[in-house]
């Protein structure tokens, strides 16, 4: 009997909470294993996706997608392991499991701290009321790979965003393999969107697009990418958030700027009753 010849597995795009190839039919290696090398047009197919996907998202109620944001601590808990036999560090694996379980405990929390009833002269209830940007593009830090991604992607999603992410081209198994958790997590198809490949091809796709209402270039350590991108997103007047620095701690205290940065405030002024 001839030996078994191993089947090489495929690491594919997450799109719609689908993973299907690239459109292109481009892929590239990666540790002995093909990764689906993203075009422009996937980056656009990632946006039609997310912008599907928002109005249920920022619908559901903030208990719910806290919920979800936990299970997804849970089920990748359960594969530690396998991120371990990707090169993941098991402290950063841990690490990002404790990431999840932080930004679920802020779900149902954001809207008492940063929104409340303002004082005004005159018999009317004046309220502010946080909520969802919209459809945010994430340029994912290189390293660490899964850490970082979490950083990114939590803090846009726990606020009733979707996002598209462009993951790291040198290390996108964690990021497939992440895709793979959050589609047995109960998110929603389209909240999360995960394009592997040349960021330099998608990224300018994502920051002139005009269906985007912000982009974090968290990952970008190119800087004169990063001015391009800043200046394709201010076609829109997009959000930007701006590179992380090089010496940036992706384990230490979060803190809520990336949340708060990805939110609009919603002020509703109403009669008072006789």
């Amino acid at each position: 009997m001839s030996e078994r010849v191993a089947v090489r597995k495929t690491y594919k795009l997450f799109i719609g909470g689908k993973f299907p190839r690239s459109e292109s039919g481009r892929s590239y290696l990666v540790q002995s294993s093909n990764v689906s090398l993203a075009s422009r047009k996937d980056a656009r197919d990632a946006v039609v996706a997310a912008r599907a996907a928002v109005k249920g998202w920022a619908g559901a109620t903030a208990y719910n997608r806290g919920q979800i944001l936990y299970r997804a601590a849970e089920m990748l808990e359960g594969r530690r392991e396998q991120f371990v036999a990707l090169g993941v560090p098991g402290d950063e694996v841990d690490a990002a499991v404790d990431r999840w379980v932080w930004y679920a405990g802020w779900a149902d929390k954001l809207a008492q701290v940063y929104g409340g009833a303002n004082p005004v002269a005159g018999p009317y209830f004046n309220i502010s009321a946080p909520e969802p940007t919209g459809v945010v593009a994430v340029v994912a830090p290189e390293r660490p790979a899964l850490l970082g991604l979490v950083s990114v992607i939590a803090p846009a999603i726990v606020t009733g965003n979707t996002v598209v992410v462009a993951a790291s081209a040198t290390e996108p198994l964690a990021a497939v393999t992440l895709a793979e958790v959050l589609a047995t997590s109960d998110l929603p198809g389209g909240v999360v969107n995960i394009l592997t490949g040349r960021i330099t091809e998608t990224a300018p796709t994502l920051a002139a697009h005009m269906d985007v209402n912000a982009i974090d270039l968290s990952g970008v350590t190119d800087a004169e990418l990063a001015a391009d991108l800043e200046v394709k997103a201010a076609e829109n007047l997009k959000r930007v958030l701006r590179p992380a620095s090089a010496d940036h701690d992706w384990s230490a205290d979060p803190g809520v700027v990336r949340m708060t940065t990805l939110l609009e405030t919603k002020t509703v002024w109403h009669p008072k009753g006789v």
